[in-house]
């Protein structure tokens, strides 16, 4: 791993952990802002749960805790609001790093996070706690520069190695930030906050912490990040597959594909990447229903199964993905991972049946379907990503040393900007229609429905899971 590669694991390693330590928070900090604002029935919040219990009525109506499902599904449309701003603003982000540079924009982005942690500390009141994010997701923006550093600063033989730590920081992150931010969901407000005599969030002390990893997060960046924008990467094969020259006939000799066939297959990843994690992330956000539907689990199981998954998810990332991808190639990479989510939801379909009969197959199914989605995200989003990274312009003039741009649509932030955009799309829209499956027609339906679609979409992508030739790599 080389420098830059070192500096960028680290600092999503700061940013993920800050990350995903609300993430079990949220129905806990509804449910405080509903003790406090219930009575306000012209706030935002009674305003909000209105609506929430409104359309989740014309779906399911629950014989009881009708409230605490409301909650739960706010939860959702929360994370859905995130990801639509994510949606919309990553295109910018991407064009703004091409133009600015990727350590210029990344650092102005943390200012971003580093205030809605600021806003989250102090917000006693549900609109308050909601402007907190929304500035968080317009201003997220260390993964998708990340993705463009790594980008920048590897080759193509390297490329899909280099992107790997991406997933690799996820998978960490996911095991150790929710039960970390649970723990300090406890935790009393430091002597010192108190004496200053102003009212703070129940909980202050997880946004403390969140506060205290992305300042540091970003003084690290500034110190240690050197911009990587036009940087040639080290030495290449003379074999590599996007090597540019000035001069037309060796360009077009050392290219495999045209700048119209990979702005063609640019525009495929980015769907395939909407429509995969439009079904996943419905699974992901369905699953606890489905564990506290039917096993009546607890906060604490529910996490360790979570907590399992990313576990599983890491290994496969360091232990499998990061050797076998260069010899099986990403597309075809990505397909297994799909296909091994469609074998997961067969699992989940089926569980159901099993429950009050046979529990123990039922628990066995759902621990089956675990490692298969472990799988999935082991593989299947920093495969796509490092697809899409590969069409984007890699050219240097041999003579000068600096970068030959092919195509606008070709530029590494923004074609990548778009790709996160597309992903971020499904994963905003996913849960809602999960949701509405899973309570219209129930878990077996709404997964094997989910199962058919991911087969379908594993199909699909034969025209993207052809190996490369080796002169192309």
């Amino acid at each position: 791993m080389g420098k830059v590669e070192r500096i960028v694991f680290l600092s999503l390693i700061l940013d993920l952990f800050a990350f995903t330590i609300p993430l079990p928070l949220f129905p806990r900090i509804i449910e405080w802002y509903t003790v406090r604002e219930i009575s306000d029935p012209n706030g935002l919040l009674s305003r909000t749960l209105w609506f929430v219990s409104a359309v989740r009525g014309i779906f399911y109506k629950p014989l009881q805790n009708s409230q605490r499902w409301d909650v739960v599904f706010l939860g959702g449309l929360m994370g859905s609001a995130f990801s639509t701003l994510q949606f919309l603003v990553s295109p910018h982000i991407g064009s703004f790093s091409d133009k600015y540079g990727r350590r210029n924009v990344l650092l102005v982005s943390m200012i971003g996070n580093i205030l809605s942690a600021i806003i989250w500390i102090q917000s006693t009141t549900f609109a308050s706690y909601m402007l907190s994010r929304v500035i968080g997701g317009l201003s997220e923006g260390n993964v998708q520069l990340a993705t463009a550093i790594l980008s920048d600063v590897s080759t193509p033989n390297n490329r899909s190695k280099a992107l790997a730590n991406v997933g690799i920081a996820f998978a960490i992150c996911f095991c150790i930030g929710p039960p970390i931010g649970a723990y300090f969901a406890s935790r009393p407000v430091p002597l010192s906050l108190g004496s200053l005599q102003m009212e703070l969030n129940v909980y202050a002390v997880p946004a403390i912490l969140t506060l205290v990893l992305l300042v540091a997060e970003t003084l690290f960046l500034t110190v240690a990040l050197p911009e990587t924008r036009n940087t040639q990467p080290g030495k290449r094969d003379n074999d590599d597959l996007l090597e540019v020259h000035v001069n037309e006939k060796s360009k077009a000799a050392s290219m495999v594909r045209s700048v119209q066939e990979r702005t063609e297959l640019l525009r495929v990843l980015r769907k395939l990447h909407f429509l995969f994690l439009g079904i996943f992330s419905g699974v992901e956000f369905t699953l606890t229903f489905l564990t506290f539907d039917l096993f009546d689990w607890n906060n604490t199981q529910n996490g360790a199964l979570i907590g399992s998954i990313g576990i599983i998810s890491a290994l496969l990332q360091g232990g499998y993905v990061r050797r076998a991808i260069s010899k099986v190639g990403e597309g075809k990479m990505a397909q297994r991972g799909v296909t091994s989510c469609a074998l997961g939801l067969v699992f989940l379909a089926i569980l159901p049946h099993f429950v009050s009969t046979q529990p123990k197959i039922a628990v066995g199914l759902l621990r089956a379907a675990a490692v298969c989605l472990a799988f999935t995200s082991a593989t299947v989003v920093s495969s796509l990503t490092a697809h899409a990274s590969l069409q984007c312009n890699e050219g240097f003039n041999k003579d000068t040393g600096k970068p030959v741009a092919e195509h606008p649509e070709l530029a590494k932030g923004k074609a990548l900007g778009e790709f996160r955009s597309s992903g971020q799309l499904g994963r905003a829209i996913g849960p809602l229609l999960a949701c509405a499956s899973y309570w219209t027609f129930g878990p077996s339906i709404t997964y094997a429905v989910s199962g058919i679609a991911m087969l379908t979409l594993s199909v699909s992508m034969r025209s993207v899971a052809v190996l490369p030739e080796k002169s192309s790599r």
